[in-house]
């Protein structure tokens, strides 16, 4: 019945060692096997969803990075949507004077303005180190080249981060979509773009006898909830949101519970 499916990565995929278990890898052998494909799709960048494709053994099959703002098939961009630079200087405007750090993305570029508390978890958790480059100076390079950003994210105490997103949802309530993956963490994407535009993308490029009927998808965030009511089957897994727990065709295990694993072998 289901012709493609899809998993978000971090709370959902990832065991509790930050890994992909032996019943997960086992699965999707048998999926592999069974000419289905298993699509990573997070806010993540793409090399930090690489070498997990690597690990599960479907090295070369599409991403959707970034929320659906950079969608790669055969290794190349079919979709891209950024947030453009002045948004990116207004953030910079409201981060200077406080205690909040900023990293900036586009594509496989990942700049942080020091390599303080924040960008050494991430780096440890997405096992890609990021380049160390001031804000000025990587608008400066993206003005010359005419990129923008496929992801912001702001990290700092939750005060902060309340005060920030305040600030842009007043100033860009149309342009941004704001996820506030953690109370520490808020994650800027353009508000073109989400995780079921990224399927649709992908669908109509790569997959296109596919219907979004066919599709079953799993995630535990925010950002999920529009893909999970969108497919054929949409999975959470026990440690997602409420919202995205209410949401949600069925509930399996949690992602240290190999809930991922426990749902390919029930509904594939």
């Amino acid at each position: 019945m289901y012709q493609l499916a899809l998993s978000d990565i971090d709370g959902t995929l990832l065991n509790a060692d930050r890994e992909v278990s032996a019943a997960l890898k086992a699965q999707v052998a048998r999926l592999t096997a069974n000419e289905i494909p298993f699509i990573l799709i997070s806010s993540r960048m793409p090399q930090a969803m690489t070498h997990l494709q690597d690990d599960l053994g479907i090295s070369g099959l599409p991403l959707i990075c970034y929320n659906g703002g950079w969608v790669l098939v055969d290794g190349e961009p079919i979709h891209s949507e950024s947030i453009p630079l002045d948004i990116i200087r207004a953030v910079a405007a409201l981060q200077r004077g406080t205690s909040l750090s900023v990293q900036l993305f586009h594509a496989d570029e990942w700049y942080v303005e020091s390599m303080d508390f924040y960008a050494k978890r991430e780096e440890n958790n997405t096992k890609v180190t990021p380049s160390v480059r001031e804000i000025a100076d990587t608008l400066a390079d993206w003005t010359a080249r005419k990129l923008g950003a496929h992801k912001i994210m702001v990290m700092g105490e939750p005060t902060g981060i309340d005060q920030m997103v305040a600030q842009l949802e007043q100033a860009f309530d149309n342009e941004l979509h704001l996820y506030r993956s953690k109370d520490t963490y808020l994650e800027i994407a353009s508000k073109r773009i989400s995780k079921l535009t990224g399927i649709e993308q992908l669908i109509a490029h790569k997959y296109p006898g596919v219907s979004l009927a066919e599709c079953i998808a799993f995630g535990d965030n925010y950002n999920d909830i529009e893909m999970l009511q969108a497919v054929g089957l949409g999975v959470a897994v026990a440690n997602a949101k409420q919202e995205v727990l209410a949401v949600a065709d069925v509930v399996v295990a949690g992602n240290k519970a190999d809930g991922v694993a426990e749902g390919l072998g029930a509904y594939l």
